[in-house]
């Protein structure tokens, strides 16, 4: 046997060859793998992207403001003030806004742009409805630079969606995808016309998916950290095989530009709601008639979960679908129609696009046990805010959770319209667990450790008698807001 020995200068220069030699590979590799090429998709897809602007009448709009302003005093300061806010803002200069638009070319006009896309060869097109939203005329601006006008084929507020028509044939046409199958860390694209600025091209990634948003209950929207900026609502969000996946529409920012936060409607969500506007010019929901919060660990910890998840119903509307079906406070979702709940959030679109009229099985966990409803949907009234008011109390004693309450006159009830006959009314609060907890003066606590409150006696009893040291739920219906289960750890 021969035998071959290597000197540690040899070695070294055998080492630093292999550890080149990998790195020309990973190099490579990188290269080969790349960051995607738009171009192509942009080139294929761009011309079916349109640059949306409206004109509103603005005389129209103080006309109507005039009709509904209210009867002033004579000589009164305010009277004067509106009559010289409508009476001395006359028309712009003769020309100033140009011809052709089949308005008065006197009238002063507002102007507002956005972005939208054709769905339809023969000229159907999407975009947002704030982009058209109580416009007079709708001009779409195609890619080969016609202008032409676009009938309102419908429009729905909830969704911020609208469905346009313009009369024309053989446009190009956006194909979907599936929003479903996006992922987070997905490459996505958006075209669109920021500032005024037409055809232009951004691109980012999917940041997560199935975001709630304020006064959003029915859009489980993309977040995106694509540049998108006034101008680029009602556009299209493509992926990377050029399917629109989402239509942008909101941006998170402090300063009214792109900050990193981009939100957009998932195409899913979207299609269902053009096919009702086809039909109808409008869309209806499916309504359960709840109102739901987030179940928190503390909530959880007190309704002896696991884990948090679901969500928790904190008041259940009369003469609603999830009344009818025995639906109760304190009761916890956790699967609609055989999917399951993981935020409260996941709920209202769901019970949205589920039929009217269809009984669909709903998974709750009641007092720790799970059970099944069978409940019959409803359709979504068109006004569903519930409007709350109360007085304040005068002040008296404080218990141990730092409260003072009575029990709730006709009036307080009839204001807060209350279904329930029991709960006491919040007189004065302290510093202490139940300010801490959020509860304020004028609310209504109904429930405490699962049990309904009669009135104020059996309220300093229940609490007399609490656990120290634990976590309890309390059912709060708030005098500025609705029922909502709050977590009061009990001192010891």
């Amino acid at each position: 046997m021969r035998n071959y020995i290597i000197s540690t200068k040899s070695l070294r220069h055998l080492i630093l060859i292999f550890g080149l030699f990998l790195f020309s590979s990973l190099a490579n590799a990188t290269n080969t793998r790349g960051l995607p090429d738009f171009t192509g998709m942009v080139e294929t897809y761009g011309p079916a992207v349109v640059n949306i602007s409206t004109i509103q009448n603005i005389s129209s709009r103080r006309e109507e403001l005039r009709r509904h302003m209210p009867d002033f005093p004579e000589g009164s300061p305010f009277g004067e003030w509106f009559k010289h806010f409508f009476d001395d803002q006359g028309p712009g200069k003769d020309g100033e806004d140009g011809g052709g638009d089949g308005l008065n070319d006197n009238e002063p006009k507002a102007q507002s742009l956005g972005s939208g896309f054709i769905i339809s060869k023969d000229g159907y097109i999407l975009t947002n409805n704030h982009v058209v939203e109580d416009a007079d005329k709708i001009i779409v601006r195609l890619s080969d630079r016609r202008e032409l006008d676009a009938k309102l084929v419908g429009k729905d507020k909830r969704s911020d969606l609208a469905l346009l028509k313009i009369k024309a044939h053989d446009l190009p046409v956006v194909k979907f995808g599936d929003s479903n199958k996006l992922r987070p860390g997905e490459w996505v694209l958006a075209i669109g016309s920021p500032f005024g600025f037409d055809y232009s091209v951004t691109a980012g990634i999917v940041s997560a998916k199935g975001r709630s948003l304020p006064r959003e209950n029915y859009v489980p929207f993309i977040q995106t950290d694509v540049a998108i900026n006034p101008g680029n609502s009602g556009g299209p969000l493509f992926n990377l095989d050029g399917e629109v996946v989402g239509i942008n529409s909101q941006i998170y920012s402090r300063t009214g530009g792109y900050m990193g936060v981009s939100f957009a409607i998932p195409i899913n969500i979207a299609l269902t709601v053009v096919e009702q506007l086809k039909e109808n010019g409008e869309v209806k929901r499916g309504w359960l008639g709840v109102l739901i919060q987030d179940v928190t660990r503390d909530l959880a910890e007190s309704f002896n979960m696991d884990k948090p998840h679901g969500a928790l119903i904190a008041r259940v509307l009369p003469d609603s679908p999830a009344e009818a079906a025995g639906f109760e406070v304190g009761d916890i979702v956790v699967k609609f129609n055989n999917l399951e709940i993981n935020h409260s959030s996941d709920l209202p679109p769901m019970v949205g696009i589920t039929p009217i009229n269809k009984k669909v099985p709903v998974d709750i966990i009641r007092n720790g046990k799970k059970k099944v409803l069978q409940v019959q949907i409803g359709e979504l009234p068109k006004e569903d805010d519930v409007k709350l008011a109360t007085k304040e109390p005068k002040a008296e004693k404080l218990d141990r959770l730092g409260l003072d309450v009575a029990n709730i006159t006709k009036d307080t009830r009839d204001k807060m319209q209350l279904e329930s006959k029991g709960g006491v009314v919040v007189k004065r609060i302290d510093r202490g667990p139940a300010s801490d907890a959020g509860i304020h003066v004028g609310d209504v606590i109904q429930i405490i450790n699962n049990i309904e409150i009669k009135d104020a006696n059996h309220y300093k009893e229940i609490v007399d008698g609490l656990p120290a040291g634990k976590a309890i739920p309390v059912l709060v219906h708030q005098r500025r807001g609705g029922s909502t289960f709050l977590v009061i750890r009990v001192p010891e």
